[in-house]
C-alpha cells in the first residue's frame, strides 16, 4: 500500500514495501513520539520535507493525521516560503531535521521574521543527532522559541523512539521494538551498555527486520528515567553512524563530538569536516563558515575547545559567509579523504 526509499547517504537507495497493517503501525509509533512532545489534536503540525520517495517524514505526517492534528505540507516552497507559511498557517508543531531547523532560522533572519514571535511552541527532528546536541537544541530553541525534541527512526525498520521531558537521551519504543547492543570488539549482543544498537520490529509484519544492524553508535541504560518511563533509554541520543567514528591519536572521535563544540558558537552559520589519513595518521580539518563580520580570531577559539573537550588537535580553515553547501534534509558534513 505504501512504497518508499532511503535516503542514500550511504550507498544505493534501498526500496521499501509497506501493507495497509503495517503502515498503521508506523502510525500508532508516531503517536507514542508525538504523546511525549506534548502534540495533539489542537496542534498545527508544518512538515520541511520533500515529499518525495525517501521515507523521511511521511510516516510523521500520517501519524500526525491519526491523532487528529492539522497537517501541513511544506513540500515543494522554497526556504523563504516556509518561513512566511509558518506564521501564515499559525503552525504550533515544526517537523524537520535539526540541520534545516538552523538553515530556516538563518533564512528569517535574513527576511526580518523573528520566529520566535510566532505560534510554534514544539519542534521535533529526526534524520541526524543534533536534537539531542545540547548546544544544537539550545539554537534552534533560542531561534523558534520552542521545546525541541528528538526522535530516531530508519526506513528499514520503522520509527523506533523519543526524546522525552528529560531530553536526556533517546526512549526507545519497546511495544514496537526488540532492542541489542552489539559490541564492535567481541561481537557478543548484549542487552546494554556501547556498541552498535541492533533491532527487531516488533509488528510491522509487511516488511520485518530481524536483529537489523542499524550502524548506529549508542551507549543504551535500562533503568528509570526520571521522566517515570522504563523503557530502554540511548543515553544522550546517538552519538553517530558506526562508519564515522575516526581514530585520531588514539581518541575516538565522532563528527557528532565536533558538532557540540562548533554549536556553542552562535558566530559560526556552517561548519563542514574532514578526516584526511596519510602513512596510517589521521589529521581532522575543519572548516568553518563565520556570520559577515566575525573576526578571524574564532577559528583559534573553536580549535581551542574542541582540543580542551575532545582531546584533539584539528586544522580549522576560515570561508566567506554563504560558502558551504545547505541542507534540507540529512546533512553531509563529514568526508574522508
Amino acid at each position: 500500500m505504501r512504497y518508499h526509499q532511503t535516503s542514500g547517504t550511504t550507498g544505493k537507495p534501498l526500496r521499501i514495501l509497506d501493507t495497509a497493517a503495517s503502515w498503521a503501525w508506523w502510525m500508532e509509533c508516531w503517536a507514542d513520539i508525538y504523546r511525549a512532545a506534548g502534540v495533539t489534536a489542537a496542534d498545527r503540525v508544518f512538515f520541511c520535507f520533500s515529499f518525495g520517495p525517501f521515507v523521511g517524514f511521511w510516516s510523521a505526517f500520517a501519524g500526525a493525521e491519526h491523532i487528529g492534528a492539522l497537517c501541513i505540507s511544506g513540500g515543494a516552497l522554497s526556504t523563504p516560503e516556509r518561513v512566511h507559511a509558518l506564521l501564515a498557517t499559525e503552525a504550533t508543531v515544526l517537523v524537520c531535521t535539526p540541520t534545516y531547523a538552523l538553515r530556516l532560522a538563518e533564512v528569517a533572519r535574513e527576511e526580518g521574521v523573528d520566529l520566535a514571535r510566532s505560534s510554534l511552541r514544539v519542534s521535533i527532528h529526526a534524520g541526524e543527532p543534533g536534537a539531542s546536541i545540547p548546544a544544537t537544541r539550545d539554537r534552534i530553541e533560542e531561534a523558534f522559541g520552542v521545546r525541541a525534541y528528538d526522535h530516531t527512526g530508519g526506513t528499514e525498520v520503522g520509527a523506533t523512539g523519543f526524546s522525552c521531558a528529560a531530553r536526556d537521551g533517546v526512549h526507545l519504543i519497546e511495544r514496537g521494538f526488540l532492542a541489542e547492543i552489539l559490541d564492535p570488539a567481541t561481537g557478543a549482543v548484549r542487552d546494554e551498555g556501547d556498541g552498535e544498537l541492533v533491532l527487531t520490529n516488533l509488528g510491522r509484519w509487511g516488511s520485518p527486520a530481524i536483529r537489523y544492524r542499524t550502524g548506529d553508535r549508542v551507549r543504551a541504560l535500562r533503568r528509570r528515567c526520571s521522566c517515570g518511563r522504563t523503557l530502554v533509554k540511548l543515553e544522550g541520543g546517538i552519538e553517530g553512524r558506526v562508519d564515522d567514528m575516526v581514530v585520531v591519536r588514539g581518541v575516538n572521535v565522532f563528527p557528532s563530538a565536533i558538532e557540540s563544540v562548533v554549536r556553542r558558537f552562535p558566530e559560526l552559520a556552517e561548519f563542514r569536516i574532514e578526516a584526511v589519513e596519510e602513512r596510517g595518521m589521521v589529521e581532522l580539518t575543519l572548516t568553518l563558515e563565520p556570520l559577515a563580520g566575525v573576526d578571524a580570531s574564532i577559528g583559534e577559539r573553536v580549535a581551542g575547545e574542541i582540543h580542551r573537550d575532545i582531546g584533539v588537535r584539528c586544522v580549522v580553515a576560515l570561508v566567506a559567509p554563504g560558502t558551504l553547501e545547505r541542507f534540507e534534509m540529512k546533512a553531509r558534513r563529514f568526508r574522508r579523504t
